[in-house]
């Protein structure tokens, strides 16, 4: 893989990480607190952080460095790339089942869409799946394969569009979820292919359809960097009409990684949700801009825990 694809995979695999310790706290004010003695990334879930306060301790039993399901949804896209070669629905669709499922290797969280997916592909043989085994939602889970599958996608943007359709139908079978989808793939594939950041996401927006093209334009409308008040405007929760209007903010304004990562984090909420997305674009964009320095810098980078997983897997493809 070229230096920006690598970045746009382990921006997206390292920004998930990087909020992990904070993630679903809904309160900003409480987050600025901790911020001001702890910092803001690769802390450790605590329980003491969301007492008394809006939120939800998903990961009380993670450790700094670890992965959402996000992150793990990221990194199986990967491997299943780098293994195949190309997407394959059914493999894919048996690989999702065998690390999510009962006995599977993921420890952690199971999020709704994950939990509705897997239902229906338990009892099923591989060649009994069916092609759409996504849940009717439209949160975040829809966004977490994306950047593997765009950053080693050597076609055109029209094939880009059929096949992330068809990768987010495996757990979101919603039709908010794939505009989102085909909307970010959209950016993310201009920012691998030199463009501006801006013109990136503006020229995504055509694919965004009628209910998140609105949002994201008033996103892109906001004059300076500021994710906890966009956040606000758009909402901390984990649907994509909320998510991804914030991360089209981030992208647009941040000026390197680790401001997108932490203005991320202070938004609150679904902070990993938005991370993946938000991380494979600022690291790709940066990567083009900067070719003689990997964006994702290395204090970052070395604190996440399946990183030799990841590098491998970028190695292979």
């Amino acid at each position: 893989m070229k230096n920006a694809n690598t970045a746009a995979v382990l921006g997206a695999l390292v920004a998930d990480s990087a909020a992990l310790g904070l993630h679903w706290l809904y309160d900003q004010a409480r987050i600025a607190e901790i911020e001001a003695v702890k910092g803001l990334t690769f802390l450790q879930p605590e329980a003491i952080n969301y007492a008394g306060k809006k939120g939800y301790l998903a990961h009380g039993r993670k450790a700094p460095g670890e992965s959402t399901g996000y992150g793990e949804v990221c990194l199986l896209m990967l491997k299943h790339l780098a293994k195949h070669g190309n997407f394959n629905r059914i493999e894919y669709q048996t690989e999702y089942r065998a690390h999510f499922g009962p006995g599977g290797e993921f420890v952690g969280y199971i999020d709704s869409p994950t939990r509705m997916t897997l239902r229906k592909l338990l009892f099923l043989e591989p060649a009994e799946f069916p092609a759409v085994s996504g849940a009717d939602d439209d949160q975040h889970p829809a966004l977490a394969a994306l950047p593997a599958l765009v950053a080693t996608h050597d076609g055109t943007l029209e094939d880009l569009m059929k096949r992330a359709e068809e990768v987010v139908r495996v757990t979101n079978n919603n039709e908010l979820a794939v505009a989102a989808a085909r909307c970010s793939s959209a950016a993310l594939f201009s920012l691998l292919h030199g463009m501006p950041m801006t013109q990136a996401l503006t020229d995504a927006l055509p694919f965004a359809g009628a209910a998140l093209r609105p949002l994201l334009e008033q996103a892109l409308a906001m004059p300076k960097l500021d994710g906890v008040a966009a956040a606000e405007r758009f909402g901390l929760a984990c649907h994509v009409t909320e998510g991804l209007p914030v991360i089209f903010h981030i992208a647009q304004q941040a000026t390197d990684y680790r401001t997108a990562v932490e203005s991320n984090i202070r938004a609150g909420g679904d902070s990993c949700g938005r991370a993946i997305m938000l991380g494979a674009m600022v690291a790709a964009h940066r990567a083009m801009q900067d070719n003689s320095e990997f964006p994702v810098p290395l204090s970052l980078l070395a604190r996440y825990r399946n990183l030799a997983a990841a590098a491998d897997a970028c190695a292979a493809l």
